[in-house]
């Protein structure tokens, strides 16, 4: 099995990477950019019943993959 996991910063923080990123696209010319998030994209192979799995990668998302305070994160499972 196959988690996909997307690891975003909040809404509510700071994000230099994505504010850096929207600057450069706005200088290349595109227009209409109102916000760009930097994230991580993660993928975990790991075998189990679906329920451990889903509940495995959730713990391991929120102990060690993400930090809670100032990251979301979501995943699936394939």
């Amino acid at each position: 099995m196959k988690a996909k996991i997307i690891i975003t910063p909040k809404k509510a923080v700071l994000d230099p990477q994505g504010k850096a990123v929207q600057n450069a696209l706005e200088h290349m010319g595109y227009k209409g950019v109102r916000a760009v998030h930097v994230g991580k994209y993660l993928e975990v192979e790991i075998s189990g019943e679906k329920e451990s799995v889903r509940q495995q990668i959730d713990e391991a998302c929120h102990k060690l993959l993400s930090n809670p305070v100032i990251e979301d994160y979501h995943f699936e499972l394939e």
